[in-house]
């Protein structure tokens, strides 16, 4: 057993209480997800910012957990990856049984909801927003769980600032017969809103898919982006330049 594989105790080192993360430090931020005509996809930036720090600018925070389930987070990146081995785990043990059963992405997401919800149990939660997204049997799965456990299904979704940002976009756009073209279009559209609004967000991103022939996650490239608005170019405050020394 590891050292951070031991039981906790309700004291620490040097008799102190034990103390459970309170803040997270290393996040990130929104993720998007939308079922289309053909499947399922995912968006989020590769930036985790330190505090107000944007420091680690190729991370990424799209992961494939099978040939049918995607999973993305915002929040805290080092609550994800150990999200990752959790998941690991339990897909290792579909590998090692060999006997043909694969979880499917609606499972994946109910065993997240429980991590959760247990985690926030012992007041020690995982600090982040889960979007679960998966495509089988001709089906397309898409859910959300946060830190507390809360869980539920829609046909697009949106965390953090993107819930604010993006959903309105959504609502209005958003088609279920939309091609996959179409739905990557919608995404980059909302990505590249929330790298305008959000000082947490990044040009450089990442789309996932899940559809009949798997699950693919792209390369991070960067968006085209373009700051020649009114909103952006006109000075403000009644100041002779932009506001710099």
């Amino acid at each position: 057993m590891m050292p951070w594989e031991a039981p906790a105790s309700s004291v620490g080192p040097r008799g102190a209480p034990t103390q459970r993360t309170t803040q997270p430090i290393v996040t990130g931020t929104s993720v998007l997800g939308l079922k289309y005509k053909d499947g399922v996809m995912l968006a989020a930036d590769t930036l985790a910012s330190y505090g107000t720090l944007a420091m680690f600018k190729d991370v990424e925070r799209l992961h494939k957990v099978s040939d049918t389930t995607l999973v993305g987070a915002g929040g805290e990146f080092s609550d994800f990856q150990k999200l990752q081995h959790i998941i690991g785990d339990l897909t290792g043990d579909d590998t090692n049984l060999d006997d043909g059963f694969k979880h499917a992405p609606s499972e994946i997401f109910h065993y997240l909801r429980a991590v959760m919800y247990q985690r926030r149990n012992k007041m020690n939660p995982l600090w982040n927003n889960l979007l679960v997204a998966g495509f089988k049997d001709g089906e397309s799965f898409l859910g959300s769980v946060d830190l507390i456990g809360t869980a539920y299904e829609e046909d697009f979704l949106a965390t953090g600032f993107g819930s604010y940002l993006a959903t309105p976009i959504f609502r209005k756009k958003w088609r279920p017969d939309m091609e996959e073209g179409e739905a990557r279009e919608l995404l980059e559209e909302c990505l590249r809103v929330l790298f305008y609004r959000d000082c947490r967000a990044l040009n450089k991103i990442q789309i996932a898919k899940a559809t009949a022939e798997g699950t693919f996650v792209s390369p991070a490239y960067t968006l085209a982006t373009s700051w020649e608005s009114a909103s952006f170019a006109t000075v403000k405050g009644g100041l002779d330049g932009d506001g710099g020394w």
